[in-house]
């Protein structure tokens, strides 16, 4: 079990996990994570949302300057310290967003399939969609290396859909409210590992990783890390693991912030 003295790096979820799927609150967690502060542990953010927004939202938390995955891990912001890195600020990792909806409106014209990305509506529909206000519904929007939309077809056509799509080397995954299209070749577990590796070259050591997160989007980023914290989520499906030991991982009473509270006083001692 870890405590704050040991080298520790904690990889979090936003909507449904530190933050709010609702409200976007995340008081319940505002203790741990200035206790986190305190000791020099890197909190990274690791999100469908868009660089624009996790970068708003590292200032809100006070986590300025850290890296962060976006966009399911397609992007991936550097730590601010390594300036020096050829790939700063920030890697794209796999085929540009302009790209994606080129070929993602092309199927949808060739075969009828019926969805809504946010490209298709204004601020106003989006921030009515994610209860964000109008400015940081426009940051939302701001895809660099993937899509967001909402599924309006059956199952059977997002079957031929997600076949579709991967023979042309994209996947499609679903998090808790939308669904996301992003180049084959990403996904947060390949962004953490790289993280992970950066840490490693720079301090010659990889500090003990923690995971926490409540879609099913997530499950490649808790499959990666030593620790994970499934938070209690909003998505029926759940969570499903390739290794769900109870040593390894902990499941939470509470959803959101107050799961993400609970999550960390389960596996480090304070």
């Amino acid at each position: 079990m870890p405590s704050l003295k040991d080298p520790l790096l904690i990889y979090s979820d936003l909507d449904g996990t530190l933050l709010d799927i609702h409200t976007y609150d995340w008081q319940p967690a505002a203790g741990w994570l200035e206790r986190l502060q305190d000791h020099q542990i890197p909190v990274i953010l690791c999100s469908s949302k868009t660089a624009a927004e996790m970068l708003q939202i590292q200032s809100d938390l006070g986590l300025d300057g850290l890296p962060f995955i976006a966009e399911n891990g397609a992007v991936v912001q550097l730590d601010v310290r390594w300036n020096d890195h050829p790939n700063s600020p920030r890697l794209i990792n796999g085929v540009p967003h302009t790209d994606i909806v080129q070929v993602i409106n092309q199927l949808r014209s060739d075969a009828g399939y019926k969805f809504t990305t946010f490209d298709d509506v204004d601020d106003k529909v989006l921030s009515e969609w994610t209860g964000l206000s109008r400015e940081r519904a426009a940051l939302a929007r701001l895809h660099e290396a993937s899509v967001t939309l909402i599924w309006r077809d059956s199952d059977e056509q997002m079957a031929a859909f997600e076949t579709a799509l991967e023979t042309l080397g994209l996947k499609f995954i679903q998090g808790a409210r939308f669904w996301h299209i992003l180049d084959a070749r990403g996904g947060k577990d390949q962004a953490v590992s790289w993280l992970n590796e950066q840490y490693l070259q720079r301090d010659g050591m990889l500090p003990t990783t923690l995971g926490l997160g409540d879609g099913p989007n997530d499950a490649p980023l808790l499959d990666s890390v030593d620790l994970a914290v499934v938070i209690k989520g909003i998505n029926r499906q759940g969570i499903q693991l390739k290794n769900d030991d109870p040593e390894r991982v902990y499941h939470t009473q509470q959803p959101g912030p107050a799961g993400w509270r609970e999550g960390l006083d389960h596996f480090v001692s304070s």
